[in-house]
């Protein structure tokens, strides 16, 4: 049971990689208030936690009934991520944020859920993962909830780290947040051609 729990935790930490969402938060939160930043900060931390959590429930039993893959979801969240990126690069979300107040309640919710929540936090690997790590519980409720606790700890470090982020937002200043906004919508860019290409892959050249 140690090893499980233990596997578990490096598991969702490699691929929810906490520590490497923070610049991604930065980027995606550009031009909003601290206050605005920490809202979206614990909404989005919470949605990807409900999202863990149906998934490890019931994730098979979802795909299955939806007629969806992992694979196509991995393709699918890859597309969006790709239009995330576009915009990062060319500020058309900044302009856009700035040109359309009221509209700035939607736009804090939007992003919340994407693309913190889906798929940066609970993605195509998280979610493959927490249903695979629920399948290997057998249903034994002990290790079921070491496992819920596990996701709670690993999304609150996410939580944690985006909360710490405002205080790099203001050591970067103004040139700072553009320059890395504009480097973190190329690497976007790549992880979302990645995430096409594994999907694209493990549908046509399974192993």
């Amino acid at each position: 049971m140690l090893e499980y729990f233990t596997s578990a935790a490096v598991t969702l930490l490699v691929v929810i990689d906490p520590l490497g969402l923070a610049p991604m938060f930065l980027a995606v939160t550009q031009g909003f208030t601290p206050s605005e930043r920490r809202w979206v900060a614990w909404r989005s931390s919470l949605i990807a936690l409900a999202i863990l959590a149906v998934f490890g429930a019931i994730g098979h039993l979802l795909l299955q009934a939806l007629g969806i893959s992992l694979p196509a979801f991995r393709i699918g969240g890859g597309l969006l991520l790709f239009y995330i990126s576009f915009e990062m690069v060319f500020a058309s979300r900044a302009e856009r944020s700035a040109d359309n107040s009221e509209t700035r309640e939607q736009q804090l919710h939007y992003i919340s859920v994407f693309p913190l929540a889906i798929p940066l936090m609970a993605g195509p690997g998280a979610i493959t993962a927490i249903i695979l790590l629920s399948g290997e519980a057998r249903g034994d409720p002990v290790m079921l909830a070491g496992l819920s606790a596990i996701a709670v700890v690993v999304v609150g470090s996410c939580l944690a780290v985006y909360l710490a982020a405002e205080r790099m937002n203001s050591l970067l200043g103004v040139t700072g947040n553009a320059i890395l906004s504009r480097l973190l919508g190329v690497i976007l860019a790549a992880l979302a051609v990645q995430f096409v290409i594994d999907g694209i892959r493990a549908s046509f050249f399974p192993a």
